[in-house]
């Protein structure tokens, strides 16, 4: 069994992010080929998210001392605790670093008794520097697109016209403020043949509220229901032409950027900051530009719309590229490889060797 730990306290929202994704992705995966897993959540009850997740298996503690009672082998996603598990715990790193010094001691203390896994070379070198720890004892798994991006027909298009798509959250580390900034840009602003589309995902925050009513109330934008669903999502984008991730990299950093590799999967081009992991979700069809740059991303959206939808045979290539199955492998093979030794373990084995009584030194009798 393999129990994959969501954050306590917190629902697992359907359709709101990567983590969220490659969480449930990765169970299903896992099941399918006959390995018990499963997402465990903390204090919740049954009210813990799992209505929106038919087919994958749910298990809600108490609380999160309950953790170590699990026969299974753990993996926290996103938050590091401190609780003993019966076999060696693993920690998978969605996120960047928390900016905020009064959360630093959580995110070391957390992550000193486990096997850290990243989900990008870039990750594993920020949190590998964050951390003060060796990357090569930081394991990279990617995450992926679901096999229904790749296979979800794309209507037709209609000429003269290039359809952009903003999937990401609803908050400002997506760089929606950009987006905004660059519809104004008079090589976006004068060409009636750019339609724009922003889903409600992250609406569901404080933030998210106040940035959909910003967005409702601007003419050049339809925005419309978030998907709950890959399938929702994928049909969503082969809808569309282009897909932006305009990422903040001022305080955030994206560490990897799983809609990257689902609207190449789905045909769509993407015009995404050139920062952080999202170079690395290049499948053959992304443009890279400067981030917080409303100029250079108005370009990067002009240079997309030229180049138009990714051929069929450039959607077969991308669609070989960060499978659920290939993610799934490198899991395996991470949780089955011997483990780095933890921090914590390293610095109890310099403690007591500095604590070891010296050793006798023998004199010779001088003549």
């Amino acid at each position: 069994m393999i129990s994959f730990i969501w954050s306590p306290g917190n629902p697992l929202p359907a359709g709101t992010g990567g983590s969220e994704n490659y969480t449930v992705g990765q169970v299903r995966e896992l099941t399918r080929r006959g390995i018990a897993a499963q997402v465990v959540t903390v204090g919740l009850g049954a009210s813990d998210g799992r209505d929106g997740f038919a087919g994958i298996p749910f298990v809600s503690l108490p609380t999160l001392a309950e953790v170590s009672e699990l026969a299974s082998t753990v993996i926290f996603v996103n938050e590091p605790h401190a609780v003993p598990t019966r076999h060696p715990g693993f920690l998978i790193l969605h996120n960047p670093p928390p900016i905020r010094e009064a959360q630093r001691a959580f995110a070391v203390a957390g992550s000193r008794e486990l096997a850290l896994i990243a989900t990008s070379r870039y990750a594993a070198a920020l949190w590998s520097g964050y951390l003060d720890v060796d990357v090569a004892t930081i394991s990279v798994v990617y995450p992926f697109a679901e096999p229904g991006f790749a296979a979800q027909p794309r209507p037709g298009r209609e000429a003269g016209q290039t359809r952009v798509l903003f999937a990401g959250r609803l908050s400002p580390e997506k760089g929606i403020y950009t987006l905004l900034e660059t519809l104004h840009i008079d090589i976006i602003e004068q060409d009636p043949g750019l339609t724009f589309t922003v889903t409600t995902a992250g609406a569901d925050k404080p933030q998210g509220k106040i940035i959909e009513r910003l967005l409702g109330a601007h003419p050049g934008i339809s925005v419309v229901a978030s998907c709950k669903t890959p399938a929702r999502m994928a049909a969503l984008m082969a809808r569309h032409d282009i897909v932006v991730m305009p990422s903040n990299s001022q305080y955030w950093h994206e560490t990897f950027g799983i809609v990257s590799v689902e609207a190449q999967h789905s045909g769509c081009r993407v015009v995404a900051s050139d920062d952080g992991g999202l170079p690395e979700t290049d499948c053959g069809g992304i443009v890279l530009v400067t981030p917080d740059n409303a100029e250079a991303l108005a370009w990067g959206i002009r240079e997309a719309a030229d180049s138009g939808p990714l051929t069929l045979g450039a959607r077969h290539d991308a669609a070989a590229r960060f499978t659920v199955e290939q993610s799934v492998d490198s899991l395996l093979s991470v949780l089955a490889r011997p483990l780095p030794i933890p921090p914590a373990a390293v610095i109890r084995q310099l403690e007591e060797l500095i604590a070891a009584p010296s050793a006798e030194v023998s004199r010779i009798p001088s003549a």
